[in-house]
């Protein structure tokens, strides 16, 4: 299965703030380790190597 690198998620503004408020009254240190348990939960929902190699890559630019 190919990355979906096109806008896929319904309300991605709303999507965005519910984001931003996640991170509200966390340090530098705990937002960034916020975001690293984030993309760790995201990658083992997609549970598809491949597909996240591709999302690294993208990521890297």
């Amino acid at each position: 299965m190919p990355l979906n690198l096109a806008p896929n998620i319904p309300d991605g503004d709303g999507f965005y703030d519910e984001l931003l408020q996640a991170h509200q009254g966390l340090s530098k240190e705990q937002s960034e380790a916020f975001n690293a348990r984030l993309i760790l939960i995201l990658c083992n929902h997609i549970g598809d190597r491949e597909v996240i190699r591709q999302a690294l890559r993208a990521a890297a630019g």
